[in-house]
């Protein structure tokens, strides 16, 4: 094994050791991606008279649109009165007024805001004035339109991938070597990134709301976006990548070439594009996770190097693929520069690539047991491939030579007809000369293919990065899923916490089911009933009642009831409405269970007009 393969071999060792010794570390609370911790009225609570306002408190600040807060009727109709906002200038509270003479009954809040690190959380909750009451609200939280999500998303990844081109590109043109094929690939990662850049903040909008594609041409929704943070860090992108212009007009311009001066532009070139490429880095690390939660000042500057490190190093790779297929030949020196450079780049994404997953992830067991963790393995895994690929690829690198490849006999000329006159092309019209200089220009352009295919080193080399580049196609794309899944730390520390952001709660076994035996006394009265309470959680449930035989057929009988009695809070009974789905089973949608605690169920079951038993058996709602 050579010295550069054991060199990195022991890298990625350090890193795996590292990444063991930070996760197993204790550290404070964090959070990202807001998640709903109080509310008055309390979730699931009676209040025996209407309140003013319904608050909310999240576990972190929160973006607040015209319909963040809906408080639903029993029968769907709106009764909030005016625009949320936030409490006392509290960016971690949501209130909103009620309109005065509300009736008694169950009401549905439904929210909706952005959390700090700017994706969009939802949720919804009940309360009951007087007394509880059946209500029609099944659906009150809206989601992400899935054509909005899609679209976004896509934007997102091509935003990470022309950072990663222009970055790369201009610093492996001012580092290692400039050509037309690099200037490509950094031209096309600026047009891919203002491109980007521009749907995002068209899309930002439609995205946060709910609403479907045709919302992105609504000017009231694209001025909520300018006004927030992440709107005002895509703003500033558009404004950076302008400054990036005239830094791609430098690194590509007159100076390059002979004479024109490079030496005197080159300190100027690297402190003026280092800051530019910072800044588009920076609009990232403003408006995302390193924004939120633990350690945000240092978090956001490890974020903006991590983000320069991965444009130093893909977008390099690009702008080496694109050199070495270019017609001119590649110097081995600069090959060699770019591996150098390669390998600081990667020293920098281990390092900060630490911090980041000790920040975010929080600990050992929330690499298997949180969705982040688990595409963080995907990715450190895809690193580690990227890294042996470049032990690969330095091992190519140290064959290429600086001088020009040897070439063959060059091909023979198209014979020119000149009419039997002899001077050659001299009598032919201009559309044949035209002809004979495209013949001409396609067989040196085909000579030029076959004398580097002939090089070994440089083949060698270019398959070497093509490989690297497809897995960068692929850990990019791992990259975009990262920055819109809820991180480990703050996914752990709600489940420790009991909090719930209006789905399932963390803590929350599941459904709760009872099996409990009857008998009526009468003829075929003898059977079992299995009741399932889904979700088991205060607010909406679902009733599900199946009554079998001894022998486990389902059996149909004149009547089946159930209801709920809380007992301690002096609550029920509240009757659930079942309706007959099959034989043997009934169910009820959308039963409300006002509050968490121990509930008595009631189950009576009617085999005949005279045989009739009640059972009862006590369930925990969460």
């Amino acid at each position: 094994m050579s010295t550069t393969v054991r060199r990195l071999g022991g890298l990625l060792g350090a890193l795996a050791a590292a990444l063991l010794c930070v996760l197993t570390a204790g550290a404070g609370t964090a959070s990202a991606h807001a998640a709903l911790t109080a509310t008055d009225p309390r979730q699931g609570s009676v209040v025996p008279e209407a309140p003013r306002q319904v608050r909310l408190t999240f576990s972190e600040g929160v973006l607040l649109g015209a319909d963040s807060v809906r408080v639903l009727d029993p029968k769907g109709a709106r009764v909030d009165d005016g625009r949320p906002a936030h409490v006392d200038g509290r960016s971690e509270t949501a209130a909103v007024a009620l309109r005065a003479g509300i009736a008694n009954g169950t009401y549905t809040v439904a929210w909706q805001a952005v959390s700090a690190d700017s994706h969009p959380v939802a949720g919804a909750f009940t309360f009951s004035v007087g007394a509880p009451s059946a209500t029609t609200v099944k659906a009150a939280v809206k989601g992400t339109d899935p054509v909005v999500g899609t679209l976004y998303d896509t934007a997102r990844y091509a935003a990470y991938a022309g950072f990663a081109l222009l970055v790369g590109g201009c610093v492996f043109a001012a580092v290692c070597h400039t050509g037309r094929g690099v200037r490509r690939v950094a031209v096309g990662g600026w047009v891919a990134l203002f491109l980007a850049t521009a749907a995002l903040l068209l899309l930002r909008g439609a995205y946060t709301s709910g609403r479907g594609p045709g919302a992105v041409l609504d000017l009231s929704l694209l001025g909520d976006a300018l006004s927030s943070r992440p709107g005002e860090a895509l703003l500033t992108r558009l404004l950076l990548l302008s400054a990036a212009a005239v830094v791609l007009a430098v690194v590509f311009g007159e100076h390059a070439r002979p004479g024109g001066g490079r030496r005197a532009y080159a300190w100027g070139l690297g402190a003026g594009g280092g800051l530019v490429a910072a800044g588009l880095a920076a609009t990232w690390a403003a408006a995302e996770h390193a924004s939120a939660g633990l350690q945000p000042w240092v978090a956001m500057p490890v974020d903006v190097l991590h983000l320069l490190g991965v444009g130093v190093w893909l977008g390099g790779l690009a702008a080496l693929l694109a050199a070495l297929g270019a017609e001119e030949p590649l110097p081995g020196g600069a090959a060699r520069r770019f591996s150098r450079l390669a390998f600081t780049a990667v020293c920098v994404l281990v390092a900060t690539g630490i911090y980041q997953a000790w920040r975010q992830v929080g600990g050992w067991a929330a690499l298997t047991g949180t969705e982040y963790g688990r595409w963080l393995l995907v990715k450190v895994g895809l690193v580690g491939v990227l890294v042996v690929l470049a032990a690969f690829s330095r091992r190519w690198t140290a064959r290429l030579t600086d001088r020009a490849p040897v070439r063959g006999p060059r091909p023979k000329a198209v014979p020119e007809k000149s009419g039997g006159k002899p001077g050659g092309s001299a009598g032919a019209s201009p559309e044949r000369a035209a002809q004979l200089a495209r013949q001409r220009a396609a067989m040196a352009k085909a000579a030029g293919r076959r004398e580097r295919a002939a090089d070994e080193g440089r083949s060698g080399l270019r398959r070497a990065v093509l490989a690297e580049a497809a897995v960068a196609v692929v850990l990019l794309a791992v990259t975009t899923v990262l920055t819109t899944t809820q991180p480990g730390r703050a996914e752990t520390e709600q489940r420790r916490a009991g909090r719930t952001d209006g789905g399932p709660s963390a803590s929350a076994a599941g459904p709760v089911e009872a099996r409990i035996a009857y008998d009526t006394g009468g003829k075929g009265g003898r059977g079992t009933a299995r009741v399932t309470v889904a979700p088991g959680r205060s607010g909406a449930n679902t009733v599900d009642v199946t009554l079998t035989d001894p022998a486990g057929r389902p059996v149909d009988v004149p009547e089946v009831a159930v209801s709920f009695t809380e007992k301690e809070k002096g609550i029920g009974p509240l009757r659930a409405p079942l309706k007959r789905l099959s034989a043997g089973r009934s169910q009820a949608s959308g039963f409300q269970l006002p509050m968490a605690g121990r509930w008595q169920l009631t189950l009576t079951v009617r085999t005949s007009e005279i045989d009739q038993v009640t059972e009862i058996e006590d369930v925990k709602i969460d």
